[in-house]
């Protein structure tokens, strides 16, 4: 439980620039033990391709709370647990369906569009394998609609300057630019939103498969 604690503590005081509400913190409270419990069921079942999925869910839902270098870092291990729990499921729909979450992430934290396009074309190719596998849902096909949009949305937050969120402003800056800054931000969780909405879907099933009872919905 301490070391919980202190892996909280550790995420919380990220250099990222962004304020903590309580439903923010119970959502971290919640992938953080996800996260440590796939660890540890993952030492006694590596084979396990439901646990490492909800391993690599909870990794990329706990990038959002980092600085873009370390929220790359943390999808680049979150691309390391889905594949390796697609080599023992090929087909399992929900991997591929986290697996283009992840792919949509990194390409969104990329400034370059030529780079991130093939972050986006890959998203766009686990979206629709996924849809190919559970033709019915709704959550699938709904990403794989919003992946076609995403370079182009891309294009419109790096031209608003969101690239630059993990830098300080200067002390001067004018009440415009903190104004432009924050309607930055907001269009940024507008985009994210639904990936991690559904990216909690999964984490939520499988803390209730767990029965460990996890913290109340946000409201």
């Amino acid at each position: 439980m301490w070391q919980l604690q202190s892996d909280l503590f550790n995420i919380s005081q990220s250099p990222k620039k962004m304020e903590f509400s309580q439903d923010d913190f119970d959502r971290l409270l919640l992938f953080e033990h996800t996260r440590k419990t796939a660890e540890s069921n993952y030492a006694e079942n590596p084979q396990d391709a439901d646990n490492l999925t909800k391993w690599g869910g909870a990794l990329i839902e706990l990038s959002a709370f980092q600085n873009p270098r370390d929220s790359k870092k943390m999808i680049d291990d979150a691309l390391s647990k889905l594949e390796e729990a697609l080599l023992i499921n090929p087909t399992k729909h929900d991997t591929l369906w986290c697996l283009g979450n992840a792919h949509t992430s990194y390409a969104f934290l990329t400034p370059d569009i030529t780079e991130a396009k093939g972050y986006f074309d890959k998203a766009h190719e686990y979206f629709q394998k996924a849809v190919d596998e559970d033709p019915e849902n709704e959550l699938y096909r709904k990403s794989l609609e919003v992946a076609v949009k995403a370079p182009e949305l891309h294009m419109e937050i790096h031209k608003n300057g969101l690239g630059q969120m993990s830098g300080a402003g200067s002390s001067a800056s004018s009440k415009g630019k903190e104004s432009k800054r924050q309607k930055s931000n907001d269009l940024k969780y507008d985009i994210f939103g639904w990936i991690i909405l559904a990216v909690g879907i999964v984490a939520w099933v499988g803390m209730a498969k767990s029965h460990i009872p996890p913290p109340p919905p946000p409201r």
